[in-house]
């Protein structure tokens, strides 16, 4: 088979910031469209459509809420919520970051080889499919962010202006899912076990992810491992610039984002460099 342009350059020239740019630049009225057809596609048939949308972020919080806050009676130590309510909006803005990664990363194992057509087609553009996937998965957490500012509505009768801060603190979130994204894209071709311990894993690391409790509860040995997950600062950076209307740790958003964007560049030019063999595996 004859490689593309692309597919005949090294690891170091995709690593190029600018060669991955330029690329999906190129192709975003297609980025574009894919994600368009996956947010339609999803609702598709249904009776409620796009309503599926706002209901269900809306079960999943009703649900997590009685079992974390009616059940289990659990708060937030300081000055954290002090009522049903309150426990409410802080652990579902935690749920919104992370199901934006968490959505992506299940889906990337078998984004590659659900596709067979479009990896036989040598002038379509893979590395896409990705970046449509957390588009898609950002329109959904914009839903569910929706739900969100109104619950705060309700309990503090204000929007906080240092939600104009949410888009700087997206960006690592965009860059840790777009680089586990595209490394596990590739990986699922040759190794389809991937699609049973993708979720599992995903299913771990929410529970060690400060989403329904807070760091401070977790004890010092571990509260110090937890740090090194990467969702801990993006999901407590949420509750700051939304919920708590204070301005976010400007050092380690800085240096998170910076990691996040080499982890990216890294993911991204790992896919450029083994797409050239998904045709012979798939």
């Amino acid at each position: 088979m004859r490689l593309s342009y692309f597919e005949r350059k090294s690891f170091w020239y995709f690593f190029n910031p600018l060669t991955m740019t330029a690329n999906l630049w190129s192709h975003r009225e297609l980025i574009q469209q894919f994600a368009g057809r996956d947010v339609t596609g999803r609702y598709k048939g249904s009776f409620l459509g796009l309503f599926w949308s706002f209901l269900q972020p809306l079960i999943i919080l009703l649900t997590y809420t009685f079992v974390f806050g009616v059940i289990l009676k659990i708060r937030w130590p300081g000055k954290g919520p002090t009522n049903l309510i309150e426990f409410a909006a802080v652990m579902f803005c935690g749920m919104i970051a992370f199901s934006v990664f968490s959505e992506c990363a299940n889906r990337a194992p078998s984004m590659i080889v659900s596709n067979p057509n479009y990896v036989k087609k040598v002038v379509f553009p893979l590395e896409i499919l990705p970046v449509s996937a957390l588009m898609a998965a950002l329109f959904h957490g914009f839903v569910s962010l929706i739900i969100l500012l109104a619950l705060n509505l309700v309990i503090n009768h204000e929007i906080h202006a240092t939600i104009l801060l949410l888009p700087l603190v997206t960006l690592p979130l965009c860059f840790i899912t777009l680089g586990t994204c595209w490394i596990l894209a590739s990986l699922g071709v040759f190794f389809r076990d991937l699609h049973q311990i993708i979720p599992l894993v995903t299913t771990v690391l929410f529970f060690l992810t400060p989403i329904f409790f807070s760091i401070d509860m977790v004890p010092a040995p571990y509260s110090t491992f937890m740090q090194f997950n990467p969702l801990s600062f993006i999901v407590e950076s949420f509750r700051q610039s939304i919920l708590w209307g204070t301005m976010p740790d400007w050092f380690i958003i800085s240096v998170g984002t910076l990691f996040s964007a080499v982890f990216m560049f890294i993911g991204y030019a790992f896919f450029m460099r083994t797409k050239k063999g998904f045709a012979d595996v798939i």
